[in-house]
Protein backbone atom coordinates (compact mmCIF):
# COMPACT_ATOMS: atom_id res chain seq x y z
CA UNK A 1 0.00 0.00 0.00
CA UNK A 2 2.71 2.30 0.93
CA UNK A 3 4.64 1.72 -2.68
CA UNK A 4 1.12 2.69 -3.99
CA UNK A 5 0.79 5.26 -2.30
CA UNK A 6 4.09 6.83 -2.91
CA UNK A 7 4.66 6.33 -6.75
CA UNK A 8 1.49 8.57 -7.20
CA UNK A 9 2.91 11.06 -4.96
CA UNK A 10 6.19 10.64 -6.83
CA UNK A 11 4.31 12.68 -10.07
CA UNK A 12 3.32 15.34 -8.13
CA UNK A 13 6.41 16.01 -5.03
CA UNK A 14 9.75 14.79 -5.29
CA UNK A 15 11.46 11.95 -3.92
CA UNK A 16 12.75 13.72 -0.78
CA UNK A 17 9.48 15.28 -0.32
CA UNK A 18 7.26 11.89 -0.46
CA UNK A 19 10.31 10.15 1.59
CA UNK A 20 9.96 13.12 4.25
CA UNK A 21 5.86 13.58 4.31
CA UNK A 22 5.86 9.62 3.67
CA UNK A 23 7.57 8.97 6.69
CA UNK A 24 5.69 11.16 8.95
CA UNK A 25 2.28 10.93 8.17
CA UNK A 26 2.69 6.88 8.62
CA UNK A 27 0.78 5.40 11.19
CA UNK A 28 3.25 2.79 11.96
CA UNK A 29 6.12 5.40 12.17
CA UNK A 30 4.24 8.33 14.11
CA UNK A 31 3.81 5.81 16.80
CA UNK A 32 7.28 5.33 17.02
CA UNK A 33 7.60 9.25 18.32
CA UNK A 34 10.25 9.84 15.69
CA UNK A 35 9.80 12.75 13.09
CA UNK A 36 11.87 12.95 9.85
CA UNK A 37 13.42 16.60 9.92
CA UNK A 38 15.80 16.77 6.87
CA UNK A 39 16.00 14.61 3.48
CA UNK A 40 18.56 15.32 0.82
CA UNK A 41 17.20 15.54 -2.35
CA UNK A 42 19.17 12.46 -3.33
CA UNK A 43 18.38 10.58 -0.57
CA UNK A 44 21.61 10.07 0.69
CA UNK A 45 21.02 11.60 4.05
CA UNK A 46 18.11 11.72 6.22
CA UNK A 47 17.71 13.22 9.74
CA UNK A 48 15.25 12.11 12.30
CA UNK A 49 14.52 14.21 15.63
CA UNK A 50 12.84 11.54 18.67
CA UNK A 51 11.17 14.82 20.67
CA UNK A 52 10.45 13.73 24.36
CA UNK A 53 7.30 14.18 25.23
CA UNK A 54 4.48 12.28 27.46
CA UNK A 55 3.80 9.10 24.41
CA UNK A 56 7.14 8.05 24.69
CA UNK A 57 8.73 9.48 28.41
CA UNK A 58 9.33 5.39 30.57
CA UNK A 59 8.94 4.83 34.45
CA UNK A 60 11.91 7.14 34.85
CA UNK A 61 11.53 10.29 32.86
CA UNK A 62 13.51 9.30 29.97
CA UNK A 63 12.88 8.68 26.49
CA UNK A 64 11.30 4.89 25.93
CA UNK A 65 14.35 2.63 24.51
CA UNK A 66 11.82 1.27 22.36
CA UNK A 67 11.13 4.71 21.06
CA UNK A 68 14.72 5.10 20.04
CA UNK A 69 14.72 1.79 18.09
CA UNK A 70 11.92 1.54 16.34
CA UNK A 71 12.02 5.68 15.41
CA UNK A 72 15.15 4.38 13.40
CA UNK A 73 13.97 0.93 12.82
CA UNK A 74 13.08 1.33 9.31
CA UNK A 75 14.47 4.00 7.46
CA UNK A 76 17.80 2.75 6.07
CA UNK A 77 16.09 -0.15 4.20
CA UNK A 78 13.27 2.54 2.69
CA UNK A 79 16.37 4.58 2.08
CA UNK A 80 17.64 2.02 0.09
CA UNK A 81 14.65 1.07 -1.74
CA UNK A 82 14.52 4.59 -3.46
CA UNK A 83 18.21 4.80 -3.71
CA UNK A 84 18.54 1.56 -5.28
CA UNK A 85 15.48 0.77 -7.19
CA UNK A 86 13.80 -1.87 -8.37
CA UNK A 87 16.38 -4.34 -9.72
CA UNK A 88 17.07 -5.48 -5.67
CA UNK A 89 14.79 -7.05 -2.80
CA UNK A 90 16.24 -5.25 0.28
CA UNK A 91 15.03 -6.64 3.93
CA UNK A 92 16.03 -5.46 7.32
CA UNK A 93 17.64 -8.42 8.28
CA UNK A 94 19.35 -8.09 12.02
CA UNK A 95 19.60 -4.83 14.47
CA UNK A 96 21.61 -4.38 17.52
CA UNK A 97 21.44 -1.64 20.35
CA UNK A 98 23.40 -0.49 23.32
CA UNK A 99 22.01 2.13 25.13
CA UNK A 100 24.73 4.09 26.99
CA UNK A 101 23.25 6.92 28.54
CA UNK A 102 19.54 7.80 29.67
CA UNK A 103 17.52 10.03 27.05
CA UNK A 104 16.83 13.32 28.60
CA UNK A 105 15.54 15.63 26.17
CA UNK A 106 15.39 15.05 22.42
CA UNK A 107 17.25 12.52 20.31
CA UNK A 108 18.75 12.99 16.89
CA UNK A 109 19.97 10.32 14.40
CA UNK A 110 21.63 10.41 11.07
CA UNK A 111 21.28 8.20 7.94
CA UNK A 112 23.90 8.89 5.70
CA UNK A 113 25.12 7.18 2.34
CA UNK A 114 27.79 8.30 -0.04
CA UNK A 115 27.72 7.95 -3.53
CA UNK A 116 30.97 5.82 -3.21
CA UNK A 117 29.00 3.54 -0.50
CA UNK A 118 25.95 3.42 -2.85
CA UNK A 119 28.27 2.13 -6.00
CA UNK A 120 30.34 -0.58 -3.83
CA UNK A 121 26.90 -1.79 -3.09
CA UNK A 122 25.85 -2.33 -6.66
CA UNK A 123 29.05 -3.62 -7.84
CA UNK A 124 28.87 -6.39 -4.60
CA UNK A 125 25.58 -7.27 -5.79
CA UNK A 126 25.96 -7.93 -9.30
CA UNK A 127 28.90 -9.92 -8.43
CA UNK A 128 27.77 -11.48 -5.50
CA UNK A 129 24.12 -11.52 -6.46
CA UNK A 130 23.74 -11.02 -2.28
CA UNK A 131 24.92 -9.01 0.62
CA UNK A 132 24.86 -8.04 4.01
CA UNK A 133 26.04 -4.45 4.82
CA UNK A 134 26.34 -4.00 8.15
CA UNK A 135 25.41 0.47 8.96
CA UNK A 136 26.56 1.63 12.53
CA UNK A 137 24.68 4.45 13.58
CA UNK A 138 24.54 7.02 16.92
CA UNK A 139 21.53 8.51 18.33
CA UNK A 140 22.53 11.45 20.33
CA UNK A 141 21.61 14.60 21.62
CA UNK A 142 22.15 16.59 18.07
CA UNK A 143 25.91 17.78 19.46
CA UNK A 144 28.11 15.60 21.53
CA UNK A 145 25.89 13.11 23.49
CA UNK A 146 25.57 9.47 22.52
CA UNK A 147 22.28 7.54 24.25
CA UNK A 148 23.26 4.83 22.00
CA UNK A 149 24.59 2.81 19.20
CA UNK A 150 22.69 0.73 16.60
CA UNK A 151 24.16 -2.05 14.35
CA UNK A 152 21.91 -2.88 11.57
CA UNK A 153 22.47 -5.71 8.81
CA UNK A 154 20.51 -4.96 5.92
CA UNK A 155 20.07 -7.85 3.29
CA UNK A 156 20.70 -6.49 -0.45
CA UNK A 157 19.83 -8.96 -3.37
CA UNK A 158 19.75 -8.87 -7.04
CA UNK A 159 15.73 -8.84 -8.08
CA UNK A 160 16.24 -12.05 -10.40
CA UNK A 161 18.56 -13.72 -8.25
CA UNK A 162 16.24 -13.19 -5.37
CA UNK A 163 12.97 -14.75 -7.28
CA UNK A 164 14.95 -17.69 -8.35
CA UNK A 165 16.18 -18.69 -4.96
CA UNK A 166 13.06 -18.55 -3.21
CA UNK A 167 11.30 -20.41 -6.07
CA UNK A 168 14.19 -23.26 -5.05
CA UNK A 169 13.34 -23.11 -1.19
CA UNK A 170 9.30 -23.49 -2.10
CA UNK A 171 10.05 -26.71 -4.03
Amino acid sequence: MYQIISNIARKFFSDAQVFKIGFNISPMYRRSTGRVIEVSEDLLKVKIKIPISWKNKNYVGTIFGGSLYSATDPVYMIQLIHILGSDYVIWDKAAEIKYRKPAKKSAYAEFIFSEKEIENIKKEVAEKKEIDLVKDLQITDGKDETYCELKKIIYIADKAYYKEKKKKLQS
